[in-house]
């Protein structure tokens, strides 16, 4: 904690350690990225992954075993080979967290710009680092007396919104001086967020010479168990095409809505892209577009595997033209949406960061 940043308590013993000024924190989340796409690196990041009981909630005495020892043996060569394929050379990450950098440096400057120049913005990852516990500290040393925790995945799922929060919650845990909590909702149905969409599918659109015959939306997948458990990520995925669709004011057979990622021998939701994007191609339909409106940012799944294994499964199958639209990233307009989000979850709270000094200290009075 910077000097700057601290303040003697009035009327306590001279040896008393200093306090943070209070403050208001808005801590993002992510799902995570290797540090490297060497062999460590990517078992690290793959075993931690993997273990999550949200994830792949099969029992640890049968699926630990065949993880540490098999899967891990093999996977980190396949998966760093695709993260080197993709990976940001010049500053030594993936993209995933050169994104998301990005935007935390344009929400934090638009949160000081529109919302109180005094709330901290950072982000955290899910898995990896900065780890979630870290920026929690970080935080709580920094004054945050109130936290908002925004995971950024707009539809929730149990495997994504959920693991978010309970890795916050767990963090909470080993604070001494828990501060106020909020976790910030999915965000699918906000106006803002769908206008984003839709604009990014005009912007991409424009440029082309050739129109698609289908915007192909597809999201990560999960195994069909889930919904059939009650988690309701297949239906928000499902309304975000509706909402995008009627807002673009297209016809229903213009943007069909499949799932990326299958993972196991389970049955996941489907339609599968990779397997769908080539059944267009043998139908007929030569000219696609595909948008994956569940990542926040691009990563692995979006830049190798739709950009890389499903356009290679469309052009084999005879399609001529695949056209990915990118996430909406740390666009303007993307911005714009996810600082409404925090404004609307701050409410009640915005203005009591910034304190008068005569409050201040009675709150401090009241503390000793």
């Amino acid at each position: 904690m910077a000097d700057a940043d601290a303040r003697p308590m009035p009327f306590a013993p001279a040896d008393h350690p200093r306090v943070a000024r209070p403050r208001i924190g808005v801590l993002l989340a992510n799902l995570g990225t290797p540090d490297n796409y060497d062999y460590w690196s990517m078992r690290r990041y793959l075993s931690e992954f993997l273990s999550d009981r949200r994830v792949i909630d099969f029992p640890a005495w049968k699926w630990q075993p065949l993880l540490q020892l098999v899967i891990l043996s093999k996977r980190p060569f396949t998966s760093g080979a695709n993260y080197r394929s993709i990976w940001n050379h010049d500053k030594g990450e993936s993209p995933l967290m050169t994104i998301t950098k990005a935007q935390t440096e344009k929400i934090a400057r638009r949160v000081a710009e529109t919302i109180d120049p005094d709330i901290m913005v950072d982000f955290c990852m899910r898995y990896g680092n900065p780890s979630t516990p870290s920026k929690v500290r970080a935080m709580v040393a920094a004054g945050c007396e109130k936290i908002l925790f925004f995971p950024l995945y707009p539809q929730y799922a149990g495997a994504t919104t959920a693991t978010a929060n309970d890795q916050f919650f767990r963090a909470m845990m080993a604070e001494k001086y828990q501060p106020a909590v909020r976790t910030a909702p999915e965000y699918f149905e906000h106006p803002a967020y769908i206008e984003a969409l839709a604009q990014s599918v005009e912007r991409a659109y424009a440029k082309l010479e050739v129109r698609p015959d289908v915007l192909v939306a597809s999201y990560h997948g999960m195994p069909i168990r889930y919904l059939m458990e009650g988690d309701p990520y297949h239906c928000k995925c499902q309304k975000t095409t509706r909402l995008l669709r009627e807002r673009l004011g297209w016809p229903r057979e213009a943007i069909d809505t499949t799932f990326q990622s299958v993972f196991g021998r389970e049955e996941w939701l489907r339609p599968y892209t990779v397997d769908h994007v080539a059944e267009l191609a043998r139908a007929g339909k030569r000219n696609i577009a595909v948008i994956a409106p569940a990542f926040s940012a691009d990563c692995i799944e979006t830049l190798e595997e739709i950009n890389g294994e499903i356009r290679e499964a469309f052009e084999h199958a005879g399609g001529e033209s695949f056209t990915y639209i990118p996430c909406l990233n740390d666009g303007d307009d993307h911005v714009t949406a996810l600082t409404e989000v925090i404004r609307e979850n701050l409410a009640g709270w915005v203005g009591e960061a910034v304190e008068i000094p005569q409050r201040a200290q009675k709150r401090a009075v009241n503390r000793t």
